[in-house]
């Protein structure tokens, strides 16, 4: 018998055959992201009292008044991460390991998130100490206008990011190996000819160390540009499923996405960098520090700002980056042609995104749009595709 659903009764019945249990999981996990969301700003606030109140950056900054103004400025502003880094280690270790192994997102051993934490934590101090020293050195030489300096200096550093990226910083993290030869790489060498990836830069790595979620993504920027598929998605999916994921991701890459943010991030930024101008005074008084704006041993204040102002502008990134997942999901439909894996593929996600989130919950902490209204999009587009005509025979 004909279906006879409507696709929203479809996308429903998809979301609803996770079972009652999964969904209040999903949920239970969803909502303690955004306590968590909210609980990092608090964290952000006491790691920078307690930085301020011990003048931890105040007696690194005195040792080091002999020492020339780059490699002082560098060492403070690597001290900062590093300090910062072992007084949160609690509240990181309860977000990032322990929620994600209670909810059975994770199956890594405490001393590997360790390690890969303090290889994370030593790429923070080399890269982002270099990029603090640059901003510092910008408010010391361009003025008053600094902070337009500094947007312009967020764009180099995120475009050479996106270039180290993935040759330099993933291998740190994770071992990636060309997809072997099969029904399943004959399918992606497909999708790498759509988007101009060479066969070459198609890998699988192994995702399952660090979460077991089902995942895949397209990275880099030119030359370093490549598709990388999790092994747990390998492993849960239909092959139909890796292509019509594999082409959401490609579609992010076709569709030119990473250079939307290459300018909206730097802008955002020199929005921050000219609040904070006007901020920083202020939020030096709270805290109870006498550093100046010019000084990295002020920077618990930098982040302070950076944090309170972070949390507000999340609902417009979160609303910028949705855009790009709809976006991606029609480019996926229309070029693999596959809504019903794609639906079921997105329903394998609800388990850590909750599927059914209220609009304004959606709004302000959803980076994606919700599972239901994505399936209900590739419902609504098989429903609008033309009946292929019966074969009738000679």
């Amino acid at each position: 018998m004909a279906n006879t659903l409507t696709p929203a009764q479809e996308a429903a019945r998809l979301v609803d055959t996770l079972g009652p249990e999964a969904l209040a999981k999903a949920q239970a996990y969803t909502t303690g992201n955004h306590w968590v969301l909210l609980g990092g700003v608090g964290v952000s606030l006491l790691v920078a009292f307690i930085m301020v109140r011990l003048r931890l950056l105040d007696r690194i900054a005195a040792r080091l008044a002999n020492r020339g103004t780059f490699a002082s400025t560098w060492i403070v502003s690597a001290a900062f991460f590093a300090i910062a880094a072992i007084i949160s280690l609690p509240w990181a270790i309860y977000t990032d390991w322990y929620r994600q192994r209670a909810y059975d997102l994770s199956q890594q051993p405490l001393g590997d998130f360790l390690g890969q934490m303090a290889i994370g934590e030593t790429i923070t101090l080399v890269v982002g100490g270099l990029f603090l020293t640059g901003v510092y050195a910008l408010i010391r030489r361009t003025g008053a206008r600094w902070w337009l300096w500094s947007g312009g200096l967020s764009a180099f550093a995120i475009f050479v990011m996106l270039l180290a990226g993935p040759t330099l910083i993933e291998p740190m993290f994770n071992e990636y190996k060309p997809v072997p030869p099969g029904e399943v790489r004959t399918s992606l060498e497909q999708i790498a000819d759509d988007v101009g990836i060479p066969h070459d830069r198609i890998f699988m790595y192994d995702g399952s160390r660090q979460s077991d979620r089902f995942t895949a993504n397209v990275s880099g920027i030119g030359p370093s540009a490549r598709i990388a598929i999790s092994d747990v998605a390998l492993k849960q999916a239909s092959i139909a499923e890796v292509r019509t994921v594999t082409g959401h991701e490609a579609g992010h890459y076709k569709l030119g996405h990473v250079w939307r943010y290459v300018v909206i991030f730097p802008l955002l930024a020199m929005v921050f960098f000219f609040l904070l101008n006007r901020l920083f005074a202020p939020t030096a008084r709270m805290l109870g520090s006498d550093a100046r704006l010019d000084e990295p041993r002020g920077l618990p204040v930098f982040a302070v700002v950076g944090s309170v102002l972070g949390l507000l502008v999340t609902p417009l990134t979160n609303t910028l980056t949705r855009m790009g997942e709809t976006e991606s999901d029609r480019y996926s439909l229309e070029t693999v042609g596959e809504p019903d894996a794609l639906a079921t593929a997105l329903v394998k996600t609800a388990e850590y995104r909750y599927p059914r989130p209220s609009a304004l919950e959606e709004v302000l902490f959803y980076t994606h749009p919700s599972v239901e209204k994505r399936a209900l999009m590739a419902m609504e587009w098989k429903a609008a595709q033309p009946a292929a005509a019966p074969d009738v025979g000679p």
